[in-house]
């Protein structure tokens, strides 16, 4: 196989990790939706529903330094940008069908993200029957923080997680709320495709999503990990 390319390749997606001069490098982004209770009500649905994933490419990373204020560009076609403050779970070793009591083995560590969402986009497709990945899938559409190692972490699980849109709380909640916890969705998402060193996790968002505008300023948070802080521009 030629080495030779017939223009030069896109760099390697990496983030940084809190304590360590090398980067982590993204493979894949997965995202569990609907994974608290009370967002699925406010979404229309009631109950443990089976967990449900979608992706997000690689380059939708938009990295921000601890004590940094990104900038995220509104996207194209949408008048309904909404915010969904995430815990992120970066896997550091792959598997297949990996059981949840296993599942920690191959976390190696933990950041604050935001699955931004072309909310107008993504509703359109649903009355569809259609794929979701114009209202999730683009350009900068995945904010995230650097990553924690998980001896570092604390205890995630039990995390306070919020996100204030200019000063003012739009979501608040507790990691504990999760409907389906990160062992679990690892362990459904690992039947479904192998997991990779360098795979995301969003594992879901609480109540609260909601519109934001040019030049609203969003700081997201997880108990014991860096802050995400994200201006529209």
């Amino acid at each position: 196989m030629s080495s030779a390319y017939v223009f030069p390749p896109a760099p390697v997606v990496s983030i940084p990790v809190v304590g360590q001069s090398a980067g982590f490098p993204v493979h894949r982004i997965y995202c569990v939706g609907r994974n608290y209770e009370d967002h699925a009500k406010e979404m229309g649905f009631t109950g443990r529903e089976a967990p449900f994933f979608f992706m997000k490419a690689a380059d939708a990373v938009r990295f921000v330094g601890d004590g940094e204020t990104g900038s995220m560009a509104y996207p194209t076609l949408t008048k309904n940008l909404h915010h969904e403050i995430e815990l992120v779970a970066a896997i550091g070793t792959g598997g297949k069908n990996i059981a949840a009591a296993d599942a920690h083995k191959h976390i190696y560590g933990y950041a604050v993200g935001l699955d931004m969402t072309r909310r107008d986009l993504q509703n359109e497709m649903k009355k569809q029957g259609r794929p979701w990945e114009i209202g999730k899938a683009f350009e900068q559409s995945a904010p995230i923080g650097p990553i924690v190692p998980v001896a570092d972490a604390g205890d995630v699980e039990k995390a306070e997680i919020a996100l204030q849109v200019n000063g003012t709380d739009r979501q608040r909640s507790n990691v504990s709320k999760l409907i389906w916890s990160i062992a679990e969705t690892i362990e459904h998402l690992s039947a479904a495709w192998e997991l990779q060193p360098g795979d995301l996790i969003f594992t879901g968002t609480p109540e609260g999503v909601a519109a934001v505008v040019a030049g609203d300023t969003l700081v997201g948070t997880v108990t014991g990990l860096p802050t995400l802080t994200v201006k529209i521009g």
